[in-house]
């Protein structure tokens, strides 16, 4: 098998993949700014990358995941004055959002999730080798400025040069930096805002600045894979390469990974466009497990149209895959169909091709199901089925009964069943009772009992490998 390619924006091209330490990954992605709660296309950014975790883990990389909270910021102060909150309030209440809408996104936690908020020391210390390094300056105000044109490299990851930015970039009144391109690495203390001390005098830390102590922070010079939207490639991204190596003289970032945005109405969804479905909405009208295929369905370099008829189809494609996972159960130690596994591989390694992958897996459904059907064995097919979803975080959801459990209680004990416990072990003693009313063929009372189970939304399926059920 080939060596993995990544996409890199750095160059953009595809290259091998090859971390700085064998066998280890280090990842950082440009988590949230939590100014509000989030939106259809934070979770695709979320998502995209979980996945990419997740495979390099399957792939028998050690990975740490470093996705940080930007809790401190423009927006967050002025969202938070016109709800006449605190930015620290308004910034946990949003961050809580987030958290909420990617676990239930099946997006596993990071090892590490720094918040700017704790990060101001590092921020200082780095402006402070900006300064020494003549690649930043400080004004008489107390704001301190990047001396773009101090650093030759700048305008490599975007592809932009700086002949180009110099038409659109301007002084605005009040600012004192040297140059239109210059941007801000601390801004000097505003009445009402929040602000740390500084060498400058009391202020707070620029948005750029926040990402480039963090990330090195944890994961140290040139780490592997630094990943978010295609929107934050410039300015923010831009900015964190020449922050970072203008002051330390190494390597950043070795590999840049972009995912593309999710359009509403042929426009980019985002705030500063007014173009958002909210995340937590969708998640209550859609079940998460169809919002996940939704993501994973279109390559995450690609942008992705989010339509009502795009989730439909995926809730009716989940489904798909659920009813025939509950046709088998399998058997411990069975080993996944060779050729399913070399062409998830195939179309992993080659820069994350999720939708390649899901591919395959509905070739095992189809395959699978045709075996079923003529009573054949499904167990390597089945094997790979479930590794494959594992890797890709679609692996069906448990029911969660918990609300269930005095109407089940009162269920067992109508059909004279001396059994207490969990809700799934009720619904298990009941569904046995069924099947054995079944075979002493009293029909009447083994429809009474699925009857009784379905008006509670409990849904049984008979299958060669014995009776499942899930919850409707």
């Amino acid at each position: 098998m080939a060596a993995m390619q990544v996409f890199n924006s750095l160059g953009r091209e595809l290259q091998p993949f090859q971390p700085r330490d064998a066998g280890r990954v280090a990842m950082y992605l440009c988590g949230p700014t939590v100014q509000a709660a989030p939106h259809v296309g934070h979770g695709r950014a979320a998502v995209a990358f979980d996945v990419i975790r997740r495979y390099l883990e399957w792939r028998g990389f050690e990975v740490t995941l470093v996705a940080n909270i930007t809790d401190i910021e423009d927006k967050i102060i002025a969202s938070a004055a016109e709800r006449g909150i605190s930015p620290e309030e308004l910034a946990a209440e949003a961050a809580d959002q987030f958290r909420d809408a990617y676990r239930k996104l099946g997006v596993a936690a990071p090892d590490i999730e720094p918040k700017a908020t704790e990060h101001v020391p590092e921020m200082i210390e780095l402006i402070e080798e900006l300064i020494k390094g003549e690649h930043a300056y400080p004004t008489e105000s107390g704001d301190v400025y990047f001396a773009v044109r101090s650093f030759p490299g700048y305008g490599a990851l975007s592809g932009r040069k700086i002949d180009d930015l110099v038409s659109g970039a301007r002084i605005e009144p009040g600012e004192e930096k040297r140059d239109p391109l210059d941007f801000a690495l601390w801004k000097a203390a505003k009445p009402g805002e929040p602000s740390w001390g500084s060498p400058w005098g009391p202020g707070r830390p620029g948005w750029h600045i926040e990402c480039s102590a963090m990330a090195r922070k944890y994961l140290g010079d040139g780490f592997d894979i630094h990943g978010g939207g295609t929107d934050l490639m410039f300015p923010h991204h831009e900015n964190e390469v020449a922050q970072a190596e203008a002051a330390y003289g190494s390597k950043f970032v070795r590999y840049w990974l972009h995912n593309g945005m999710i359009n509403l109405k042929g426009e980019k969804m985002a705030k500063s466009t007014g173009l958002v479905v909210d995340l937590l909405s969708a998640l209550e009208k859609y079940p998460p497990s169809a919002m996940r295929l939704f993501y994973l369905r279109t390559h995450y370099r690609k942008p992705v149209d989010f339509t009502d008829e795009a989730l439909e189809d995926a809730t009716a494609s989940i489904e798909r895959l659920w009813a025939f996972r509950r046709r088998f159960n399998v058997p411990p130690g069975a080993d996944p169909l060779p050729e399913a596994m070399e062409r998830f591989q195939k179309f992993m390694d080659d820069d994350f091709d999720t939708a390649g992958a899901l591919a395959v897996v509905f070739d095992l459904v189809r395959e699978g199901n045709s075996r079923l059907d003529e009573g054949e064995e499904v167990d390597a097919w089945a094997a790979a089925y479930d590794e494959i979803l594992g890797v890709l975080g679609l692996t069906e959801p448990q029911a969660e009964l918990g609300d269930l459990a005095e109407a089940l209680t009162e269920l067992a004990s109508r059909f004279d069943l001396d059994v207490v416990g969990e809700p799934e072990i009720l619904v298990d003693h009941l569904v046995g009772l069924r099947n054995s009313t079944r075979e002493a063929k009293d029909w009447a009372r083994s429809d009474e009992i699925r009857d009784a189970l379905l008006t509670l939304g409990i849904v049984m399926e008979d299958a060669a490998g014995g009776t499942r059920w899930h919850r409707g």
